[in-house]
């Protein structure tokens, strides 16, 4: 009855003593694994929620729990259970992957390779490349670029190299799955943009569209219809969106070499 009591509360003071609304508290800003560790609480479905919006529970692992997570964890999922997740504030989340969104993937993935084969600038990766983007933020793009000038000696990373790397690539690219949330995307390009990516294309399947941005605010939409380019990042890059989505397409719809 006393817990009812205060939610009903018209107002609460702050650790100042000031008084604020409700609705400013529901709209205040996630709260951060640090903050909620430092209060000692573990994270509620309400935290997940405010953080993620309405994602499946099933891509939050709970082991370690929510908020308490670290760069170890990440690699031992990957290496043990054939998982990938991401860690975004002490909190794994498994990425959704399904099997069209890995055709997607490997095809872009391709393309964008054979493009580099005839202008070698750096070179491009499927699914499964972990990247820290900075400190507790590891994400894990469906395929990516990286020139030669972002890489130690311009060279690719060898089996010498830490599994979690401090990359930012030059272009990063999600495939969109129907688990993925507003929120979680737009949390997403944001992270990508404050590591110096140049680049995101999220792909939809369903829509059969690419959104390209440039910035977190600023992007063109490709159509089926139309020709994905690579802009300033891949000069001279064209990518048939008929192609690409058509995955039963015959041969001689795909891109000649």
């Amino acid at each position: 009855m006393a817990s009812a009591a205060r939610g009903r509360s018209k107002a609460k003071r702050n650790d100042a003593g000031s008084r604020t609304s409700p609705l400013r508290d529901r709209r205040a800003k996630p709260r951060t694994s640090v903050d909620l560790v430092r209060s000692g609480k573990r994270w509620t479905a309400a935290d997940l929620y405010r953080r993620f919006g309405a994602i499946p529970l099933d891509r939050i692992r709970f082991d370690p729990p929510p908020g308490f997570a670290v760069e170890d964890d990440v690699v031992r999922i990957n290496d043990h259970e054939d998982r990938l997740c991401e860690l975004v504030d002490g909190v794994l989340v498994e990425k959704a992957v399904g099997y069209h969104e890995s055709f997607l993937s490997f095809r872009i993935a391709y393309l964008i390779q054979r493009y580099l084969d005839a202008n070698p600038i750096g070179y491009a990766t499927g699914e499964g490349g972990l990247l820290r983007l900075f400190q507790g933020m590891v994400r894990i793009p469906d395929a990516m670029f990286v020139s030669w000038d972002r890489l130690p000696g311009r060279r690719p990373l060898g089996p010498e190299a830490p599994p979690i790397p401090d990359i930012a690539p030059d272009l990063a690219i999600e495939i969109l799955s129907k688990s993925n949330t507003r929120k979680e995307m737009d949390d997403k390009l944001r992270d990508y943009f404050k590591a110096g990516v140049r680049l995101v294309w999220y792909v939809d399947p369903r829509k059969k569209t690419v959104k390209a941005y440039t910035n977190a605010n600023h992007f063109e939409t490709f159509g089926i219809d139309q020709t994905l380019t690579g802009g300033e990042v891949l000069p001279g890059l064209e990518i048939p969106l008929a192609s690409l989505f058509a995955a039963d397409a015959p041969g001689d719809r795909l891109p000649k070499s």
